[in-house]
C-alpha cells in the first residue's frame, strides 16, 4: 500500500507544487461550481415568480446547476485546445481569473421582484459562462498535474485530485451553515447568500496567486505539439477512444445527477431543515475524500477497468436500494435525522467511483492531445445528463416523481460497465512514451521497455 501511495523514488519540488495545485485548483474550481447547489437552494424564491410548486422550484433550480454543467464541455474544448498549443500553466491562470470574476457578478445578480424573469436568465447566463472557464481550469491544470509524476502514483494522484470535489463542497456546506446561523432568514434572503459567492471569487484569485509558483509541463514541452489538437482528437484512433470515454462518462454523469438535485429533494419534498441538510452533506463530503482515494488506489492495484465495472455494479443494486430507503423513511413520517444519514450515505457510494476518471481518461491520449482529450472525454458526456430535470419531469407523469431517479442510475451503471468494458486496461500505459497517435498497450510498453 505504501509504494502506490509514495511509489519508489521521491518527487522533485516542481511535482509536488503541480499536485498541490491540481487539488487545490480542482477544489476552488468545485467550490465555486456548487455554491448554488447549498446557498441558493433556501432562497430560490428571490429569483423566481411566487406560488410555484415544490417540483417546479426543483425543476428550475436544476437547470441553474446545469447551466454550469452544460458550459463545463465548451470550455473544454476551447482551453483544452490552448493547453495543448501554448502550454498546460498559461491556459489554468486564464481559467482561473475567468471564473473568479464570473464568481463575483453572480453576488450582484437583482431579485424577480426588482427585474422579473431577468432575474433567472441572468443567472443561469453568468453560471453557464462560469462554466466554460471553470472547464477550462481542470482541463489544463489536472493534465498538467498527471504528467509531472510517475505511473505507480497516478492512482493515487487521480484519486486526489478528483478527492478535491468534496472539499469544495464541504466548503459550501460549511459556508451555507454558517451563513444561515449568522442571519435571519430575511436578511439571508437578502444578502446573506451573496457573501459565499465573494467569497468564491476570493479563492480563486488567491489560488491564481500561488499558481506562479507552479512550473509548466516538462512532458509537454518536451513533445511535438499539434497543430490543430481538436481536429487530430477527432479523428482515427482519438476519436475511437472518446467515443468509448464518452459511453462511459455519459454513465459517470448521469449518476451524478441524483446526488446533485439531493438537497433541493430533502428540502423542497422531505422538509428536511436547511440547516440538517446542509450539516449531513458537510459530513459526507468528509467521508466522500476517502472514498474518492480509495477507488484511486483500488484502481492502481487491480486495474482501472476492473475497478469501474465494480463501481457500476455498485450503481446498479445498492445505490438504487439505498435510494429508495431515503425516500421511503422520509414519507412514512421517519426521524429527519436518519434520512440525512441514508442521503450521506448514497452520496458516497454514488460518487467515490469518479475516484478513477481523471487517471483513467488522461491514460487514454497521447501528450500532444492529452488536455483536449481528456477535456473534451471528461465533460462533453454531461450534456445529455444535463437535462435530467426534464426526464424526471417526465418519469414522473408514469411513477412516483421522488423515485424516478432510480431509473436514472440503472441506466449510469450499465453505461458505466459497458463503457469500460470497450476500453482498455490503461495501468501500466506511459504516458511519457513517444506520441505514436494511439495509446500504447502494457504489450507495447514492455518491448519498448526491453529495447
Amino acid at each position: 500500500m505504501k509504494s502506490l501511495i509514495f511509489g519508489s523514488e521521491t518527487l522533485p519540488p516542481g511535482a509536488k507544487r503541480a499536485i498541490l495545485a491540481g487539488f487545490i485548483g480542482f477544489a476552488v474550481d468545485f467550490f465555486d461550481i456548487y455554491l448554488p447547489a447549498m446557498v441558493l437552494t433556501p432562497v430560490m424564491s428571490f429569483f423566481e415568480p411566487g406560488g410555484l410548486s415544490a417540483t417546479a422550484t426543483t425543476t428550475i433550480y436544476y437547470f441553474t446547476v446545469a447551466a454550469t454543467l452544460l458550459g463545463r464541455p465548451c470550455g473544454a474544448v476551447i482551453f483544452g485546445h490552448w493547453a495543448d498549443r501554448i502550454g498546460r500553466r498559461r491556459t489554468t491562470m486564464i481559467s482561473i481569473a475567468g471564473f473568479g470574476v464570473l464568481t463575483a457578478l453572480i453576488a450582484f445578480v437583482p431579485g424577480y421582484a426588482s427585474v422579473g424573469l431577468w432575474s433567472l436568465g441572468l443567472l443561469v447566463a453568468i453560471r453557464f459562462i462560469g462554466g466554460v472557464f471553470m472547464g477550462g481550469e481542470y482541463t489544463s491544470n489536472n493534465t498538467l498535474a498527471l504528467e509531472m509524476i510517475p505511473k505507480e502514483r497516478r492512482g493515487f494522484v487521480g484519486g486526489l485530485l478528483q478527492g478535491a470535489f468534496p472539499v469544495g463542497f464541504a466548503a459550501v456546506s460549511l459556508l451555507t451553515t454558517v451563513m444561515l446561523a449568522l442571519t435571519t432568514k430575511a436578511q439571508y434572503l437578502e444578502w446573506g447568500w451573496r457573501i459565499p459567492f465573494l467569497i468564491g471569487c476570493a479563492l480563486a484569485f488567491i489560488f491564481l496567486a500561488y499558481y506562479r509558483t507552479v512550473p509548466e509541463s516538462t512532458m509537454w514541452q518536451e513533445a511535438e505539439k499539434s497543430e490543430a489538437p481538436l481536429k487530430e482528437v477527432l479523428s482515427g484512433v482519438n476519436l475511437r477512444n472518446l467515443g468509448q470515454v464518452f459511453l462511459m462518462m455519459s454513465g459517470f454523469w448521469l449518476v451524478g445527477q441524483p446526488s446533485t438535485v439531493l438537497p433541493s429533494i430533502m428540502i423542497q419534498h422531505l422538509h428536511v431543515p436547511s440547516e440538517m441538510t446542509s450539516n449531513g452533506f458537510f459530513f459526507a463530503s468528509i467521508v466522500l475524500f476517502f472514498g474518492f482515494v480509495g477507488y484511486g488506489l483500488l484502481g492502481q492495484l487491480i486495474g482501472r477497468r476492473r475497478t469501474i465495472m465494480i463501481a457500476g455494479l455498485v450503481e446498479l443494486v445498492v445505490c438504487p436500494l439505498v435510494y429508495y430507503v431515503m425516500i421511503v423513511h422520509a414519507q412514512t413520517g421517519g426521524p429527519a435525522i436518519v434520512t440525512t444519514v441514508l442521503a450521506g450515505l448514497f452520496h458516497v457510494l454514488a460518487i467515490s467511483p469518479w475516484g478513477i476518471v481523471t487517471t483513467y481518461i488522461c491514460e487514454r491520449f497521447p501528450t500532444r492531445v492529452r488536455a483536449s482529450g481528456y477535456g473534451i472525454g471528461y465533460s462533453i458526456a454531461v450534456v445529455i445528463p444535463s437535462f435530467s430535470g426534464i426526464y424526471l419531469l417526465w418519469l414522473g407523469k408514469v411513477m412516483p416523481y421522488l423515485l424516478s431517479p432510480i431509473v436514472l442510475l440503472v441506466i449510469a451503471a450499465f453505461l458505466m460497465i459497458v463503457g469500460s468494458s470497450l476500453g482498455p486496461e490503461t495501468r501500466e500505459v506511459e504516458l511519457h512514451l513517444p506520441d505514436l497517435g494511439r495509446t500504447p498497450s502494457p504489450v507495447s510498453v514492455g518491448k519498448l521497455r526491453s529495447a
